[in-house]
This record gives C-alpha cells, structure tokens and sequence, in this order.
C-alpha cells in the first residue's frame, strides 16, 4: 500500500535531519505498527506520509505510483486520528462529524459509529462538555467519517477506560479485516501485540527492527522455561533450557511428583523489547 524509500528530512532552521534515511514499506490489509521513543520522528513520518509534510528527500509510494504525482483526492482514501483531538469545541458531536463528512464525496453513516462508540445519547452535546475520553473516541468516529481504506491513528485508546478501549480495538481489527491497512503510533505495547501483524522501531530517526511482534518476542527472549513448584513449606524456582528439556529427566519428574505454583517461558515483551532496541522505556 505505501513504500518508504531512503526518506531524509530536516526542518527548515535545524542543523540536524529528523528523518535519516528510512526505508519500509506496509500492505493492503495489514496494520503496521511505528514504535519509538517521543521526538524521534514518528510523528513527523506519518505527516509526510500523508502530505502535511512536504520538501523530503528520498521517495514515497503510494499504490505503485510516486505520492508527489497524485492531487488532492488522495484524501478520500485516508483517514487520520491525531494524537491530540482535532475537533470544534463550540459545535456538538454531530455537527463536527458533519462538517468533516460533507468534505468528501464518499461519506460515512454517522449514527452507527457513534453507537458503536457510546456517543449516540451525547450526539447533540457541545464537545466543549465532553471529557477526554468521549473526545478520544469522536477523534477516532471523525478518522472513520470518510470510508477510507488506509488508517493512520496516534494512540488511539488514550484516554480510554478498558471497555471503551476494548471497542475501538475491535473496530481496528474489523477495519482491517474488512480489508483496510492501518498504520499504527502508539506507547501501548499491549495494543501493539493485539493487534499488528508487524511492527517497526525506530530511533534517532532511523529504523532500528522490523518483524512481526511473536518473531520478535522469541527473538529477544531466553529459550528457557521457569517453573515454581512447592517443595514442603516452601516454593522452588528452577529454569531449563528449551533446547535440551525433552532429554532433561529432572524436569519431567518435577511434572509428576510436586505441586507446579506458575509455569512461564523465557518469552519476552513488547516492552522490554522497545526498551533494548531504544533504549527508552515506554513510561517516559
């Protein structure tokens, strides 16, 4: 669907490039998480992807064909959540929704987005009133109101309570199952393994990984696994090599004769992954 090629870019007045040569590309259908630290150029690639950005070096295609060579109507094929919501506080939910969709030719049916959503009751509230998370959720309603095939969304669950971050996964898996491509920003790891079939690290302006979340997991992670078990009035820990558990005979006795407390691989996480490839926790 896109392919990045070599892309460089610097703001006007800075020494230094954001972007250093990066290079991936991401499929129809597929949603493609972009991980990094904060000020390292995620957000400044989306934006040039999406052409609120211009004057890089390097190449960008979208659908085969060079982006700089398509007009305007190439906003009817994407739909963007900003990180920060981009909304009319002094008009309600219904009127923002409105406003968007009468830009463009193809417009979305709004009510059962917001009932999807949990808006519907509050459609004709002044978004002023809303709290962060109803907000959260209508920035997301507003990426969808065009019909577009590609998604590009910054923490799309900020904000939200569980539940309401449970719907709007859902609705990204769907999107994509129905045949949509999302590229994914987010500090979420959890959403991050849910949902993306691969994922891209980046730092310092370049990309530092890029594969699926379980190649990197196994990857990253000990081939090793733990085991707890009570032994009298006390609980052992012991760790054994995958490579060699099916000759190691101590093992299997522990499976037969003692009390297993928790049983784990040596599997890492998202998390500790972003933190070695970037060396950045995902907190800050």
């Amino acid at each position: 669907m896109f392919k990045v090629c070599d892309l460089r870019f610097r703001y006007p007045g800075n020494k230094e490039y954001t972007i250093k040569g990066m290079s991936f590309e991401f499929d129809k259908g597929e949603i493609f998480g972009f991980l990094g630290p904060s000020g390292m150029g995620k957000s400044t690639t989306q934006k040039l992807i999406i052409r609120i950005l211009r004057n890089y070096q390097g190449e960008i295609f979208y659908k085969g064909k060079d982006l700089k060579s398509y007009d305007k109507s190439i906003y009817n094929d994407i739909g963007v959540g900003f990180e920060m919501p981009v909304l009319f506080t002094k008009l309600t939910a219904m009127e923002n929704l409105k406003f968007y969709r009468d830009l463009y030719p193809d417009g979305a049916k709004i009510k059962p987005i917001l009932e999807r959503l949990g808006l519907w009751e509050d459609r004709n509230k002044r978004v002023a009133a809303f709290s962060k998370g109803m907000k959260s959720r209508l920035n997301f309603a507003r990426a969808l109101i065009n019909n577009p095939n590609v998604l590009f969304l910054d923490e799309p669950t900020s904000g939200l309570d569980p539940t309401n971050a449970r719907i709007v996964k859902d609705m990204i898996a769907e999107f994509r199952h129905n045949g949509g491509t999302v590229f994914l920003t987010t500090h979420m790891m959890h959403d991050v393994d849910e949902l993306c079939d691969r994922v891209a690290f980046i730092a310092d302006g370049k990309i530092r990984e890029i594969s699926s979340p379980k190649d990197l997991k196994l990857r990253y992670g000990k081939r090793e696994i733990r085991l707890e078990y009570k032994d009298q009035d006390s609980v052992v820990k012991e760790v054994f090599n995958i490579d060699t558990i099916k000759e190691n005979a101590e093992f299997f006795n522990i499976l037969r004769t003692k009390d297993l407390v928790t049983i784990h691989s040596g599997e890492t996480t998202l998390d500790e992954i972003f933190i070695k490839v970037t060396g950045v926790r995902t907190d800050e």
